[in-house]
């Protein structure tokens, strides 16, 4: 498919583009994308749509039971 002086044209053209100091973080990025999307396909699909409640929505409801 792609042979030896492939890789290293495409090799080249990935560090022009983005810098040498930028493929670390490229890298890492794409490694944590297929680690979420592994994580996303294995995991059920329950989801909690149970709304939260704020702080101040908390106090209100205990001042109204406190009545």
């Amino acid at each position: 498919m792609f042979g030896t002086q492939d890789l290293i044209i495409i090799g080249v053209i990935v560090v022009v583009l983005f810098g040498a100091s930028k493929l670390p973080q490229l890298g890492s990025g794409i490694g944590q994308a297929i680690k979420n999307f592994k994580k996303g396909i294995s995991e059920d699909d329950k989801i909690d749509v149970t709304p939260k409640k704020d702080s101040s929505e908390k106090e209100e409801t205990q001042k109204k039971e406190g009545e």
